[in-house]
């Protein structure tokens, strides 16, 4: 049994590029290219008859960049399998077009036989990187988390002990009485440290209080204040 053929759909402003990758996918076993456009207008005209399991998007064009066409697509249609086909190589865009819903980002550089098995690698749910984007991608998430970690940090330093004592019993379960009880004073005095913290995380439950304490690691900071 041969194996089904998958329709694609190409956009570059670039013809001499543009018909590379058309003669590539045709010239596959698993790819036919059922349209190409060199902008966004025609495209989006006629993306809704096309039906097309693939489209290659370019990055920067004239008119509309491949991102804003991303996110224009996205927001009718979250199955259609979209992969940025671009000679940028920045780290922000490949990170917006992630968050935008690309299911990948390559490199116009990338091979023609590994065009293809990234192609197909998306149809099986993966999402196409470059080895080169994955780095840079690792990089970004790197210092996203090292912002947060920062961030978390400068949020403990403005908390009274008191306050984080009373974190410290809201991420264990206790509610405002047995909290009270522990710390021995009244429920009242309770009630204004939970309202400062939600404050000054801009949260708005306890549940939220628990989550973000697990989430960043609190028990560093409960443990540094205690004897």
């Amino acid at each position: 049994m041969s194996n089904p053929i998958h329709s694609v759909i190409v956009v570059d402003d670039h013809p001499l590029f543009r018909r590379g990758v058309v003669e590539l996918l045709n010239d596959s076993e698993q790819f036919n290219v059922i349209a190409e456009f060199d902008g966004a207008t025609d495209l989006l005209e006629q993306l809704d008859d096309l039906y097309p399991d693939i489209l290659l998007l370019d990055l920067q064009m004239p008119e509309t960049s491949g991102l804003d066409i991303l996110q224009l697509i996205r927001k009718t249609d979250d199955q259609l399998k979209i992969i940025i086909l671009t000679a940028c190589s920045d780290h922000d865009q490949l990170f917006s077009a992630l968050k935008s819903g690309a299911n990948g980002y390559l490199q116009k550089d990338t091979p023609p036989d590994e065009i293809i098995k990234h192609l197909v690698n998306v149809l099986n749910g993966q999402t196409a990187l470059n080895e080169d984007a994955v780095t840079s991608l690792a990089h970004q998430l790197r210092e996203t988390h090292e912002t947060e970690v920062n961030q978390a940090d400068a949020i403990f330093s403005e908390m009274t002990e008191r306050e984080l004592e009373t974190l410290s019993y809201i991420a264990q379960g206790l509610n405002n009485k047995l909290i009270a009880r522990e710390l021995g004073i009244s429920d009242g005095t309770v009630k204004v440290y939970v309202k400062n913290l939600l404050r000054k995380l801009n949260l708005h439950s306890r549940l939220e209080l628990a989550a973000w304490a697990h989430t960043n690691n609190a028990k560093e900071h409960f443990d540094l204040d205690k004897d």
